[in-house]
């Protein structure tokens, strides 16, 4: 266990992201590359990374992730090469005092436990990659391993309903079992390229999530109003198959046009969705409940809409709207059902 280490970190290196540090350890495993894991397991007062955050290390020192932004992973490398070597896995404990915490800027000093695993031994082949799998068809699975002795798993999703929910990797109230959960990212579709949209998905990105936007009308989904975003002029029934809505997707309709809503919102009812809000006043929606009862949907299926959108903030301006919105699909998300 190495101990007395200083953490620190510029926010700026917080914001680098590797897309698949799991699937990067399998490429050099089997690239002939000795390959460690090593894993954020619990942290106290102002660490810089998140339980979770992966750093991976090869046998000559080469590495791709965080797990302190950048202060603690020397030490965590050189540890990392000597567990390549030596095939068991090793707990790292880095921490700071308050006095310390003060020089690199730190609020009120911090502390992380990191797990470094190599790969092939304390991490078999066979898990790794049936890892790499789940996460590559968006299936939710707990990576799950004993601080000490290790013997890593995989659970479904019904073995940490909660952890699941919070996105909450961490350690076990026995104090020895750690869970990290791989959940398939956040995805918001939003149908309708209104000027609500245009602040929803500023939020939506800052929240973690992928915005999506589909609109048919070339005058509404134009890059011009949407710079960069990922605009999909199919019909909306269509271009949502096509997306393949799944338990971490959240739809918002916006265009007031039922033509446009109806089959969307009809196509996100068929599917896993965990969110979906329409625009449209309360006697709007009463007109659309009655249309989804004639085609067959009942009350309790229609009762998953969220109409009017949104929390009642009691905001007006579009800006207002999508805070009342986000607002919603977080509350929906994260509140115990």
């Amino acid at each position: 266990m190495v101990t007395g280490n200083t953490i620190c970190g510029d926010m700026d290196d917080m914001t680098q992201t590797i897309t698949d540090l799991p699937k990067l350890a399998l490429a050099w495993h089997r690239a002939g590359r000795g390959v460690a894991i090593a894993t954020v397991v619990q942290t106290w007062g102002s660490a810089p990374r998140p339980v979770g955050s992966q750093l991976v290390i090869d046998a000559d020192g080469a590495m791709e992730g965080s797990v302190s932004g950048g202060c603690v992973e020397g030490a965590v490398i050189t540890e990392a090469i000597e567990a390549v070597i030596d095939g068991k896995q090793k707990l790292l404990h880095f921490g700071v005092s308050d006095d310390e915490a003060f020089a690199v800027g730190l609020a009120c000093g911090g502390e992380i436990k990191v797990l470094v695993e190599p790969v092939g031994t304390v991490v078999p082949v066979e898990l790794l990659e049936r890892l790499v799998e789940a996460r590559e068809k968006a299936i939710p699975v707990a990576y799950v391993t004993d601080l000490e002795r290790g013997g890593a798993r995989l659970q479904p999703i019904g073995a940490y309903p909660e952890r699941f929910r919070l996105d909450r990797s961490g350690v076990e109230e026995d104090g020895q079992t750690f869970v990290a959960i791989h959940n398939p990212p956040l995805r918001m579709i939003i149908v309708g390229a209104v000027h609500i949209a245009q602040h929803l998905v500023e939020m939506a990105r800052a929240c973690g999530y992928t915005p999506i936007l589909i609109d048919p009308r070339p005058a509404f989904g134009s890059a011009a109003r949407f710079p960069g975003e990922t605009i999909l002029d199919d019909w909306p029934d269509e271009a949502l198959r096509g997306l393949k809505l799944d338990a971490r997707t959240a739809v918002v309709t916006l265009t007031h046009d039922p033509k446009l809503d109806d089959p969307a919102i009809v196509t996100v009812l068929e599917s896993a969705a965990f969110y979906l809000g329409c625009l449209g006043s309360t006697r709007t929606h009463a007109k659309r409940v009655e249309r989804l009862k004639e085609v067959g949907f009942t009350d309790e299926e229609i009762a998953r809409i969220h109409a009017p959108v949104g929390l009642d903030l009691g905001g007006r301006d579009p800006a207002e709207i999508a805070v009342s919105i986000m607002a919603q699909v977080t509350e929906t998300l994260r509140k115990p059902k």
